[in-house]
């Protein structure tokens, strides 16, 4: 259960710079802001529910992996983000690094 809280935990990592970007570029500043918010504070208590049974650096480590990795292809999805080489291949070690620590 543990690793469920985790990956909810990092979705929800990927909706509070989502609902920035969205206020930032929208006319619903105070909707997308309070989203955001409430984005944050999930993310957060499923990292500590997550960390109470996975070391708490795997946990961190996937947790922020798995919401810059989201954010960075919602980017280039929705946002027109570059998605050069460089850029996808470093996202490519990020995965690959948070698969060490699970495996290691």
């Amino acid at each position: 259960m543990a690793w469920f809280y985790l990956i909810l935990g990092g979705v929800f990592e990927i909706g509070w710079p989502l609902g920035f970007k969205l206020a930032a570029t929208t006319g619903n500043k105070v909707l997308f802001i309070a989203v955001s918010v409430v984005s944050m504070a999930l993310s957060g208590l499923f990292l500590y529910m997550a960390q109470r049974s996975i070391p708490i650096g795997t946990a961190y480590a996937v947790w922020t992996g798995i919401g810059a990795v989201g954010t960075l292809a919602i980017g280039i999805a929705f946002f027109s983000d570059p998605a050069g080489f460089a850029r996808l291949f470093s996202a490519f070690l990020i995965v690959a690094g948070i698969i060490g620590l699970k495996v290691f």
